[in-house]
């Protein structure tokens, strides 16, 4: 029987940033619309509490899906990383799945809370796709993160939808700053999970799990990796345009270079894993840099 503290270590924590940086950055894009002369609104501090909730929900929810849906395929036995509840066999696998839909149905309910007060009704069929998509992740009878489309999701549903869901909800539109945020985020975000991938390459492609890593092979997941933080420092220097001291956020992502330097040294195994906390905390701090610039 798993031990608390092996329950808390199999919600991963150490994700949670890919939770709260899209909130953060959808609230500063929010802050940045207000103007007294127009009238327009602004951040909205107790709406971005409930989306932080409903954030870190599915964040959690996601992971104990794809612990059970990889524990009972049989994935996850021989990885290297963090704390597995059903691959270790610490956990019932049905109360793995439990704990999975019970954090989806806490996000749903504060969700649905966050609706009715913003008024954003439109956002209950795109965040019932999310829940859908958590699960079919890697559950289900054709999951599509077998199919090297986990990165999309991730791109998708913890970049645009998370981001600019929460400025919707807020001020009831969509920027350009907002789309621009949103999209350095879910690059950030999709970049955790191909450095998760990439470390994975070798048990992946023993148990047929087909990532978008086993699809590219080693040189070109590192490549991506790379790429994808090209992305959000490119976006970064967009968001000039209109917030001149946005590129100070692009110091957030000075923490995630040792982690670079692993991936572009050819590190592999264990030695891959501070490349995903780093990887997320960068996210974190990148999202927490560009605050102020764009809230000002």
């Amino acid at each position: 029987m798993a031990t608390i503290k092996q329950w808390v270590a199999g919600a991963r924590p150490r994700t949670l940033p890919a939770a709260l940086a899209p909130v953060i950055v959808g609230t500063a894009a929010a802050a940045a619309n207000r103007d007294v002369e127009e009238g327009t609104k602004g951040a909205n501090l107790g709406l971005a509490l409930l989306a932080l909730i409903v954030s870190c929900c599915l964040q959690v929810g996601v992971n104990y899906a794809n612990d059970y849906s990889d524990g009972i395929r049989g994935t996850d036995e021989e990885r290297v990383g963090p704390v597995r509840l059903v691959g270790q066999r610490l956990a019932d696998p049905a109360n793995v799945k439990l704990m999975a839909f019970t954090f989806f149905g806490i996000g749903a309910f504060v969700g649905f809370a966050l609706v009715a007060l913003s008024q954003a009704w439109i956002m209950i069929p795109i965040g019932a796709l999310a829940i859908l998509a958590a699960w079919r992740y890697t559950g289900g009878d054709n999951p599509y993160g077998y199919r090297g489309l986990g990165e999309v999701y991730v791109f998708i549903f913890f970049g645009l939808v998370a981001t600019l869901g929460t400025q919707y909800t807020q001020i009831g539109s969509i920027t350009a700053v907002g789309v621009l945020g949103a999209i350095g985020v879910g690059a950030l975000a999709s970049a955790i999970l191909v450095a998760n991938n990439l470390r994975d390459i070798p048990t992946d492609s023993v148990t047929g799990k087909t990532t978008l890593a086993v699809r590219l092979g080693d040189t070109r997941t590192r490549q991506l990796y790379l790429g994808l933080f090209g992305v959000t420092i490119l976006c970064t220097l967009l968001m000039a345009i209109w917030r001149p001291w946005a590129p100070i956020g692009l110091l957030g992502l000075v923490i995630a270079w040792p982690g670079i330097q692993a991936v572009r040294s050819g590190a592999t195994g264990k030695a891959l894993i501070p490349a995903l906390g780093l990887t997320g905390f960068a996210e974190l701090m990148w999202a927490i840099w560009l605050f102020a610039p764009l809230a000002r």
